[in-house]
């Protein structure tokens, strides 16, 4: 990517297929059974709501390894389930003044939006770790960390786990 992010809104009567499909989709979840009339109903909210956001979206990120979406989305779910049991266990058996918690900066190798508000979604998602704010100029990212013994680790054990394929996807 080279930076510019100043290109116009996608154009046509569609901008954004998979947001449209996404959001009809969650209209007949929200819905809570289908219908002919509520699945027309997603798809047309889909298509005005596409159409009005559609300037938020002056460029799509490209996704080169859709294939490793799935991998990215099992491995956070996993990160998620072992972090709930590791911070369940600090909680109830370490005491409070023997945790280490601390802020650390993790420098960004990701240059699209997209994939910065994934990463940064993907750590507040983790227990145990909160992004908390992103540098102006989008070269890193804040955390807080419920417990790092060693900040420099887990600002790899971040970098590695999710940077890493996150650039993969979206670069």
């Amino acid at each position: 990517m080279t930076g510019d992010h100043s290109r116009r809104p996608p154009a046509g009567w569609l901008p954004h297929p998979r947001l449209a499909l996404l959001l009809a989709v969650l209209w007949l979840l929200l819905q809570n059974r289908f219908t002919v009339g509520g699945l027309l109903a997603g798809l047309v909210l889909g298509v005005v709501i596409a159409h009005a956001t559609r300037s938020f979206w002056p460029q799509r990120p490209h996704m080169r390894a859709c294939g490793k979406v799935f991998a990215y989305l099992l491995g956070v779910f996993r990160d998620i389930l072992v972090a709930n049991v590791a911070v369940a266990r600090l909680i109830l058996f370490r005491p409070a003044a023997r945790l280490k918690p601390c802020w650390i900066v993790v420098p960004l190798d990701l240059e699209w939006p997209e994939a910065i508000a994934v990463f940064a979604g993907t750590i507040t998602l983790t227990p145990g770790t909160v992004s908390c704010d992103l540098s102006a100029d989008r070269r890193s990212l804040l955390v807080h960390c419920l417990d790092a013994p060693d900040p420099d680790a887990m600002v790899r054990v971040l970098k590695e786990r999710y940077e890493v394929p996150l650039k993969e996807i979206f670069e």
